[in-house]
């Protein structure tokens, strides 16, 4: 007869090879389902989308500047020049809300000193150089635009004034973001669903999902994208594009 100590170690044997034996069972089960639905284990597939559209708003900056030999002097000239600036707008049909004169800028303006034989020697302060922006923004593109390339009228009435290249813009970005974002993934899906089908499965869990950074750029240009997206302002029609990278389990 064995004794009751004896008997015990071998209860306690039993209970922990039937431990083991549970635990090794468990891991498997969750090693192969981590398989099953892992990132690794899974379909990944990027979709994309892109659209052209026409820019709705339009800004447009000029500048023009004055010279006094007193800020008095200096700053009746670049009231005069505003004026003119904003009677010549007025006049090319832009409203007085669609324009904003910003503060002026003002500076003293230097005269170089030579010797003579041509060396030089210092500058002394000899007036005032003022400067102030307008900024035109508004939804008449092809008005703006024209005021944009042809500024001789103004200048030929003695304002020295300086033309920036207009900036475009689309007010309904986030419409068309969001519409993007609709058919970059559905596209990636649909890839999914078609490799999945080739392997004899079928798509089950989504495990990630990543969107890329949106890409604005010319109409048909060559322009390249960027790292961290690229946002055209230069151009009033523009193609706008997205990626949507998907991973899903299969079945």
């Amino acid at each position: 007869m064995k004794s009751i100590q004896a008997w015990k170690g071998i209860i306690i044997a039993l209970i922990a090879g039937i431990s083991a034996i549970l635990c090794i069972s468990i891991l498997s089960r969750n090693l192969l389902e981590y398989k099953k639905t892992s990132g690794s284990g899974g379909i990944t597939a990027t979709g994309s989308a892109n659209c052209d559209f026409e820019s709705d708003l339009i800004v447009w900056r000029g500048s023009f500047s004055a010279y006094g030999i007193t800020t008095k002097e200096a700053y009746a000239q670049i009231k005069n020049n505003a004026e003119m600036t904003k009677e010549y707008l007025l006049q090319n049909g832009v409203t007085e809300e669609e324009m904003v004169f910003n503060s002026v800028n003002i500076s003293k303006h230097y005269t170089s000193m030579y010797d003579d034989e041509g060396e030089y020697i210092g500058e002394y302060a000899d007036g005032y150089d003022l400067y102030q922006q307008v900024c035109v923004t508004s939804t008449d593109i092809d008005k703006v635009e024209k005021i944009s390339r042809d500024i001789t009228q103004l200048i030929e009435s003695g304002v020295e004034f300086s033309s920036d290249s207009p900036e475009y813009y689309y007010t309904k970005m986030d419409e068309l973001k969001l519409q993007l974002i609709e058919e970059a993934t559905q596209n990636a899906k649909q890839r999914i669903d078609i490799m999945a089908e080739g392997t004899g499965g079928k798509a089950g869990k989504l495990l990630n999902a990543n969107l890329g950074v949106f890409q604005i750029t010319a109409k048909n240009s060559n322009s390249e994208y960027s790292y961290g997206g690229s946002f055209d302002t230069s151009s009033r029609n523009k193609t706008a594009s997205i990626t949507v990278k998907l991973n899903y389990a299969v079945d």
